[in-house]
């Protein structure tokens, strides 16, 4: 019995593995280059702005490392990738590839030697960079110091490690294709759509994913938990998260270039994607990306639990230390019935951040703080310190649990739970 289950895990294994082999030969086969692109927009300074708002050094250079070097370190559920050196040194970077070979890695997800390169590289979402970006952003990478940094072999686990496993993969759950514009949409709608979907590719943290680490529908931005980081990338298509149909364009073109607007500031990994990538938006760009995002069709995000009761039941000893603990600490910035200060300290009362059905980001902002980035329309931001050595978990969720049923907020409470959770992980 346990020689014919051998014999069948094998057979299995070498038809996954045919399966793969085909997979990979099929897909190399009908890779193109993108075709002949106009000269005139190929300039290493619009480069320099494209790599800029697809937040390209966020992950190519590792902290206190040499600029585009790469080394930095990306965990995911399946091990740890690395980003590799993109600057233009012969042996460990980009200094032997051509504009085609750079076009196959967006377009295709394939390195210049052929290999699968792991979606960590969110190539599902640069797929849909045109060409004509495509050079522009090799001829800004073409004008960085070479640095001969060597890349760090990634460590994952068999057979996610596996370029049969990505082959796989990516039959399942990738199509290349450059993005197409809607002729019934404006020209904004259209160049919003772009970047929302490629260059910004902001659904590889507001989109859930499934336990491959793929997204079901990419395009959805319902919202979902990122992994390994213990935060909540709300969804851009739910009014009671993160929408912004029904708020005003020139607020979400704040948003965007300053990390604050009435009503909202960004915190978290949102606030590194405002420093390091919106704020530099030019204002065409950015309303732009409004102008789409106020377009998505509301739904509900995918991942919420049941919505709380219209009467939410706290015990007498937790509103009581909830009570304490926020007139100690929180209620000298927050104001005395969450009124916040406006220009500094945002509101609590009626505030979607607070409200939401998922506490990881509340409970993040306690423990590690809350630091809005600094930005040229923003320079000075106000930051909220970190509670983490001063609050145990039944006090961080009292406090919250006062807050979340507080001033008309109605959502349900914090449990200890929760926030033990959370403190296990990294609040990063």
């Amino acid at each position: 019995m346990k020689r014919a289950l051998r014999i069948t895990a094998l057979v299995v294994l070498l038809l996954v593995v045919a399966f793969a082999g085909w997979v990979l030969f099929a897909n190399f086969a009908g890779e193109d280059n993108g075709g002949p692109v106009a000269a005139a927009n190929v300039t290493a300074d619009r480069g320099a702005y494209l790599v800029r708002v697809g937040n390209c050094a966020a992950c190519h250079t590792d902290r206190g490392g040499a600029p585009w070097a790469g080394g930095r370190a990306i965990d995911t559920p399946f091990g740890t990738v690395y980003a590799t050196n993109l600057t233009p040194d012969a042996v460990q970077g980009l200094g032997r590839w051509t504009a085609d070979d750079f076009w196959r890695a967006l377009h295709h997800g394939r390195s210049r030697d052929g290999r699968l390169l792991y979606p960590a590289f969110p190539y599902p979402n640069y797929t849909e960079i045109t060409r004509e970006d495509a050079d522009a952003m090799f001829a800004f990478l073409r004008t960085v110091p070479p640095v001969p940094r060597a890349n760090t072999p990634h460590q994952l686990r068999w057979p996610y490690s596996t370029q049969s496993a990505l082959a796989v993969w990516r039959a399942l759950f990738f199509r290349p294709g450059v993005y197409q514009p809607e002729n019934a949409q404006s020209a904004d709608w259209n160049r919003g759509a772009y970047l929302v979907r490629g260059l910004g590719h902001c659904s590889a943290c507001h989109t859930a994913r499934n336990a491959l680490g793929a997204s079901s529908n990419m395009m959805d931005l319902s919202g979902g938990l990122i992994p390994m980081q213990n935060w909540y990338a709300p969804s851009l298509a739910s009014n009671a998260e993160a929408g912004v149909g029904h708020r005003p364009l020139e607020d979400t073109v704040r948003l965007l270039r300053t990390g604050t607007s009435p009503g909202a500031t960004v915190l978290g990994p949102m606030a590194e994607v405002v420093q390091s990538s919106t704020q530099h938006l030019s204002m065409e760009d950015a309303v732009a990306m409004a102008t789409y995002l106020r377009s998505l069709p509301a739904r509900n995000p995918v991942t919420a639990p049941a919505p709380a009761p219209s009467v939410v039941q706290v015990s007498e000893k937790v509103a009581a230390r909830g009570t304490y603990l926020y007139g100690r600490h929180c209620a000298e910035c927050h104001g005395a019935r969450g009124e916040g200060v406006q220009g500094a300290y945002p509101p609590l009362a009626g505030n979607r951040a607070v409200t939401l059905p998922i506490t990881a980001n509340l409970v993040q902002v306690v423990l590690g703080g809350g630091f809005p980035p600094a930005t040229e329309g923003n320079p000075r931001p106000f930051g909220m310190p970190p509670y983490v050595m001063l609050l145990n978990d039944a006090d961080v969720a009292a406090v919250l649990t006062h807050v979340r049923t507080s001033w008309g907020n109605q959502a349900a409470p914090v449990t200890e739970f929760e926030v033990t959770r959370q403190r296990g992980g990294s609040f990063r």
